[in-house]
This record gives structure tokens, C-alpha cells and sequence, in this order.
């Protein structure tokens, strides 16, 4: 299982939310160029990124941090947020971007999705978050009838490779990952399955690990020390 720490930018800033709210917004990094080097340091070879002010707006807004993360850091970019043209999938993947992550195309241009799968392939992620199952888009603003579990369903049928599930409810509260949905979704699906929000400390890696899933996003419990990304890496090797 590959563990990818996270940076969120909001306004050029390293920052986290609780449960995606925007009005929880707080600087958790002083620097997110030196956050991330940090985490190669200390054995990542992956980062997840997110665009916070893209997703709200549905456009690149903080582009350039995320090229120069790539170009500088040597670790591979998963980036999400504000990515719902094939313009901009085009623009990040042929500036060094690893994987993309789309989410509100999953639901409001299933089209693109399924473009951005037959010219990418496993460059393309997609995001699926949820509250109580029910997925949102936008954000995380706007919610929809539509069960998280039914969506992984159709984005594998398109040939998506990559799903990132994430709780809503569990995202920035040190809680504990939703091991119920992601167990459900992993036997819905045969595709790569990530797992983000709620990740608190190693007993929490150990529980993902032992359900074979191929990655874990963590952001707060390395920013507020209770999960020390290097000793989370090594139980994953």
C-alpha cells in the first residue's frame, strides 16, 4: 500500500479543512514547498495535492505550486481540484503531473471522464466523496442522489483504474478511516482503491493494509504528529 501525505492550497497556503468545511479553514505549514520535501525526506514517494480554490471555482487556480512540486521535489503528483476540462487534464499531465484526480466530472460530464480515460489510462483518478453515502461534488458544496458505492460501479465500467473514496465526515477529524464503506466499496469494485479522510495514527495504516488496498491519503495526523509518516511508509514496504 503506498501512503501519499497531503498538502491542500488554499490562497497559495498549506492548509486543512474538517469535513470539508471552508469556514474551518486553518494553516497547518508555514511553507509547501519545504512540506513537501520533507516528505520525500522522509520516504514518500507520492503526494497528494489539492487545488482548494479550483475545486470551489472549477478552475486551475494554484497551478504553478503544483508543477514546481513535481518538477522540484522528485515526488510523483496526484493532484486534484478544479480539473473538469480536457484542457486543463492536458495542461497538468503534460507539465509533470503524475495523476489527476477528477470528482464533479464523474457526475455532471461522465463524457469526459471516459475521454480522459482512453487518452490517459492510469493517470486518471477519480474522486468519490460522501456524506452518509451520498456523493457531492463542487467542492464538496453540492450534494446529490446518488449512492458513492453506484458511482465506483459506473466510473469502472468507463475504465477508471483508480478510486479515491473519501468519508466527508471522517475528512480532518483524526477519527479513524470509515473501514465499513471502504470494505463495501471493495467488494463492489476491482479497481485500485485509496483511502482518505479520517486517517488518525499506524494502528489506522495497519487496518487499510490488512484490507489490500493500494494506497492512503494522510494529511492531518502528519501535520498534527499523531502518525509519523516515515514508520507509516516502512509498515507499508
Amino acid at each position: 500500500m503506498i501512503i501519499l501525505p497531503a498538502i491542500d492550497i488554499k490562497d497559495g497556503q498549506c492548509v486543512r479543512l474538517k469535513k470539508g468545511d471552508f469556514g474551518t479553514v486553518e494553516k497547518v505549514a508555514e511553507d509547501w514547498y519545504e512540506t513537501a520535501k520533507s516528505f520525500s525526506a522522509n520516504g514518500a514517494e507520492w503526494i497528494h495535492m489539492v487545488d482548494l480554490d479550483g475545486a470551489l471555482s472549477g478552475s486551475p487556480k494554484n497551478a504553478k505550486i503544483f508543477i514546481e512540486t513535481a518538477a522540484n521535489t522528485g515526488l510523483k503528483v496526484e493532484l486534484g481540484g478544479g480539473i473538469r476540462t480536457k484542457e486543463t487534464i492536458e495542461y497538468y499531465l503534460e507539465n509533470g503531473i503524475t495523476r489527476v484526480v477528477l470528482g464533479s466530472a464523474a457526475i455532471s460530464e461522465p463524457a469526459l471522464i471516459e475521454w480522459a480515460v482512453n487518452k490517459y489510462n492510469e493517470k486518471i483518478a477519480v474522486g468519490i466523496d460522501a456524506a452518509a453515502g451520498m456523493v457531492k461534488s463542487s467542492g464538496w458544496t453540492v450534494g446529490h442522489a446518488v449512492d458513492y458505492i453506484d458511482l465506483a460501479k459506473r466510473m469502472e465500467e468507463i475504465g477508471v483504474s483508480t478510486i479515491i473514496f473519501t468519508d466527508i465526515s471522517k475528512d480532518g477529524m483524526l477519527s479513524g478511516p470509515n473501514l465499513m464503506q471502504l470494505s463495501a466499496l471493495k467488494e463492489a469494485v476491482s479497481l485500485n482503491l485509496i483511502a482518505s479522510g479520517g486517517i488518525k495514527e499506524l494502528s489506522d495504516i495497519k487496518a487499510l493494509a490488512e484490507m489490500e488496498l493500494y494506497g492512503a491519503i494522510c494529511g492531518k495526523s502528519i501535520y498534527e504528529g499523531t502518525l509519523d509518516l516515515k514508520e507509516a511508509i516502512a509498515h507499508c514496504k
